[in-house]
């Protein structure tokens, strides 16, 4: 029978399923992680801290959104992968997990680390994270190129499609019934372009900072798909946060051509042998498919089910809308020129 974690109950389940020790003293402390699950830090006076996350079938929305619990269990998979894909340390380590209650427990992060997010939001840029984030999206990317068992593992896209496809680009359709085709198709092509890991949820909440570097979190969207949905994704993130900033907003700019300078430049590279269709890689092409994401993910985060909390003003989502819009009806005919297109409107 499930059973629902709390940082009220945490400890009591935790002693009680000999994960700790009856006698040690504990405390639980609940994270503000996301809307689709719960998670608390187990802080410890003895041994190290450590994170359970727990799965939630009803997302924490306005609008009612439902996910399967088992999605936790991709998630769990796909961080244990991880950890050969890119440096020790990048991905907290799985210590164990509790199948009947749809949970895990993993690494703490150091406790000082700083949300990404909030970082931004503050004002405090540094190019080497945008970067270093560069890197790491183009490691997984290159190293999970055409792989088989990472495509019989994790190609099913139901959780993929109730978190993301559904509550962003379909959603959007009743607010902009004008581009349902341009939708119906941009989901086809996602769909024809199955070829690597998609983390789907690469944004500035899942990076913690911390003195030891830089750490990624949150993966239960991960997919066997397209690349072009990480990278639209990650890209509105940062370009929603110069509209926040407007003619203060180049920054955010600067970040966004930093990280897509970065991981064009490691595209080339491919570690799988033998003679391998790249082309669906090519910087050229994987850019035109990443502004349609990019377009369609920036209308999501201010028409969709999961709106970010920080453009409350009615003027910057229209400039968010009016910006994604024009990426649709006229796409630029490169990554560059999108970015630029922004800095121009904001400057204006």
């Amino acid at each position: 029978m499930f059973h629902e974690i709390t940082a009220e109950n945490a400890v009591e389940y935790l002693k009680a399923n000999r994960f700790l020790d009856s006698e040690e003293a504990a405390t639980a402390e609940a994270l503000a992680w996301g809307v689709s699950n719960i998670v608390i830090r187990i802080h410890r006076s003895a041994g190290n801290d450590f994170v359970i996350k727990q799965s939630r079938e009803q997302l924490r929305t306005q609008a009612q959104w439902f996910s399967h619990l088992d999605r936790i269990w991709r998630e769990l998979e796909v961080m244990q992968e991880l950890e050969n894909l890119l440096p020790e340390g990048v991905v907290p380590r799985v210590l164990f997990e509790e199948r009947e209650n749809y949970l895990f427990a993993m690494d703490a992060i150091d406790e000082g680390h700083q949300v990404w997010k909030g970082v931004l939001l503050d004002g405090k840029y540094d190019l080497n994270v945008a970067r270093e984030l560069g890197n790491y999206l183009s490691a997984i990317h290159r190293q999970s190129f055409l792989n088989e068992q990472y495509q019989t593992q994790w190609g099913d896209w139901k959780i993929f499609d109730q978190l993301r496809i559904d509550p962003f680009y379909r959603f959007i359709v009743k607010a902009h019934p004008e581009i349902k085709a341009w939708i119906d198709d941009l989901i086809e092509e996602m769909s024809a372009h199955r070829i690597c890991l998609v983390l789907a949820d690469f944004s500035p909440k899942n990076i913690l900072i911390t003195d030891q570097g830089i750490h990624l979190v949150d993966f239960e969207t991960a997919h066997y798909g397209d690349p072009a949905f990480d990278l639209g994704f990650f890209l509105s993130h940062l370009l929603l946060k110069a509209v926040y900033f407007q003619k203060q907003g180049d920054e955010c700019i600067q970040l966004a051509e930093c990280f897509w300078d970065q991981y064009v430049k490691h595209g080339a590279a491919f570690p799988t042998e033998g003679n391998l269709d790249t082309s669906k890689m090519d910087a050229q092409e994987l850019g035109r498919r990443t502004i349609r994401h990019l377009a369609a993910c920036l209308l999501a985060r201010v028409d969709g089910k999961s709106t970010v909390d920080y453009l409350t003003d009615p003027l910057m989502q229209d400039q968010v809308r009016s910006f994604a819009l024009s990426l649709i009806l006229d796409p630029p005919s490169s990554m560059q020129k999108a970015i630029s297109r922004l800095a121009e409107m904001l400057n204006s």
